[in-house]
């Protein structure tokens, strides 16, 4: 037990060592003048587009997600289950990675509905897995518009066909219960990352850029890929790296690139503060008072124990 507290300590240090090397090293290769000139000067009416534009993708989100839950029976209203992912959402910015949440909110449903945290937590991967697929297909729809990278379209139609079919076969074979809503819970993923796609248009727009969008919009799905990796603080620096390392052998504006991801930050983070509501009147979830990170923590070592 004092092994796995003190091993889960280590990894958030680690976690948090890296994010801050990796914000120092971009803030080294790039100019934070310019940075700021370009959040100044941006068009506020296109900055609240990007901003609507997001949240439809975080309301098409929270309903694929509740597409799952009702394949493992768990029945819930739409409006409750946009409420306790508005408070996930939160706590994905500033819970340790080993939680996060998601892990508060399988934590949240076993204590309060008659469901175990087995089918939750299928629900809950099934759901970032179907995110990930879309982001798979929108980034190879991306790559077919830039014959830059002289990758044939024949070859990146195939790998996106092989890896659908193979995706369903699993699916078929182990996880039937998921395969009932394919195609329902899957079109609301390519919503949810179509939404974002243009959400990175609309800050295009908002910081004056008139070249080709398609590069840009490559290395920020590309980058996409980065906040599937549990982190503190919504992997901030990670995906500013990885834009700064594209951008660079793609022969783009490395500013342009991170100035996308820091403004997309920011709006991710606004969104995601409306989760404190949450915290101040826990009985809009139905509960006198939420439990807390400590509380989700030993519970999940106890049961990874037993």
């Amino acid at each position: 037990m004092e092994k796995t507290k003190i091993w889960d300590i280590v990894k958030n240090i680690i976690k948090v060592l890296i994010t801050l090397a990796a914000l120092y090293w971009v803030s080294t290769k790039i100019s934070l003048n310019e940075l700021t000139s370009a959040l100044k000067d941006s068009n506020p009416i296109y900055l609240v587009f990007a901003l609507l534009s997001y949240c439809c993708s975080i309301i098409v989100a929270s309903s694929r997600l509740n597409s799952f839950f009702k394949a493992i029976g768990l029945t819930l209203s739409e409006r409750y289950n946009f409420r306790l992912y508005q408070l996930g959402l939160l706590y994905n910015f500033f819970l340790p990675g080993g939680i996060g949440g998601d892990g508060y909110k399988i934590y949240f449903l076993k204590k309060n509905f008659q469901i175990s945290r087995r089918q939750v937590l299928g629900a809950v991967f099934f759901d970032r897995l179907s995110g990930l697929w879309a982001l798979c297909i929108i980034t190879g729809a991306l790559v077919i518009f830039m014959p830059r990278l002289a990758i044939p379209n024949a070859v990146t139609i195939a790998v996106l066909a092989i890896g659908t079919l193979s995706y369903l076969y699993v699916l078929r074979l182990f996880f039937k219960q998921f395969l009932k809503n394919f195609i329902t819970t899957h079109f609301k993923a390519l919503c949810v990352q179509g939404f974002q796609t243009l959400t990175a248009i609309f800050i295009l727009y908002a910081i004056n850029f008139d070249g080709k969008f398609s590069p840009f919009l490559l290395i920020f799905m590309v980058s996409s890929l980065v906040a599937i990796v549990p982190s503190i603080g919504g992997a901030i620096g990670l995906r500013e790296t990885v834009i700064f390392s594209l951008a660079t052998y793609l022969k783009l504006d490395p500013h342009i690139a991170v100035t996308i991801s820091l403004i997309f930050y920011i709006i991710s983070l606004l969104v995601a503060s409306s989760g404190i509501y949450y915290i101040f009147r826990p009985q809009r979830l139905g509960a006198d008072k939420l439990p807390s990170a400590k509380e989700v923590e030993e519970e999940i070592d106890k049961e990874e124990e037993e």
